[in-house]
């Protein structure tokens, strides 16, 4: 079998503003309050550097759990109570949250739009709408250089706690050769025997356990 081609992660420098380092410090302080342990690298590694630490000894459910638990503690209940009572999943309410995520997640996955989805549903139908959110290179993918965590600790909690807790379908879709990814507000997520990314090889020249056959990243299980 033919070793495949080893793909180059160039990470982009960003410049971090006021607003971005106080959700970056934010976010690092909640993680080091579920894991129990800080870190030593500041600013946006420090983030990355406190999500492998909430990989190691655990496996892929524990690692969700964890990240739930963070992305919980950011919004206080009575909150997400009144936005999953009072706030269906109508075009306007999917078409306002992609807004507000391009908006407000740069610090997290780099430069970002909204635009326009393809949502099936219920009934077998299908709608466009500009629910979505593009990501141009996931920041977050490209300084971790791990298929496992993204989608661990960013794809399945966020999907889960977007559908779950505030009751409007996101799905959630990487381009592991670009690093590009799409947020789609509306739809809901495919189980995870339909959803590709759990059958996403290591990035190679990133990954230390990366495997030379063409097998799903362990990190997955």
């Amino acid at each position: 079998m033919q070793p495949k081609a080893v793909q180059t992660i160039v990470t982009d420098e960003y410049k971090d503003n006021l607003v971005d380092r106080l959700f970056i410090r934010l976010f690092s302080h909640k993680m080091a309050q579920a894991l129990g342990a800080g870190t030593d690298v500041s600013g946006y590694g420090g983030f990355v550097d406190l999500s492998k630490k909430i990989m190691q000894g655990r496996n892929a459910q524990q690692q969700q759990v964890v990240v739930a638990k963070v992305l919980q503690s950011l919004v206080p209940a009575p909150v997400i109570w009144a936005i999953r009572t009072f706030f269906s999943p109508t075009r306007l309410v999917c078409v306002l949250n992609a807004w507000f995520a391009a908006k407000l997640f740069e610090w997290l996955v780099g430069p970002c739009e909204v635009a326009q989805a393809e949502i099936s549903l219920a009934d077998g139908t299908v709608r466009s709408q500009p629910s979505a959110v593009y990501i141009k290179k996931c920041r977050y993918l490209a300084d971790s250089g791990c298929v496992g965590m993204c989608v661990n600790m960013c794809k399945v909690p966020t999907q889960d706690f977007f559908t779950e807790k505030f009751g409007i379908p996101l799905t959630m879709t990487p381009n592991f050769e670009d690093l590009s990814c799409k947020m789609i507000f509306g739809q809901i997520p495919p189980a995870p025997e339909a959803d590709d990314a759990y059958n996403q090889p290591c990035l190679e020249q990133q990954c230390p356990t990366a495997r030379r056959i063409n097998a799903a990243c362990p990190k997955l299980n």
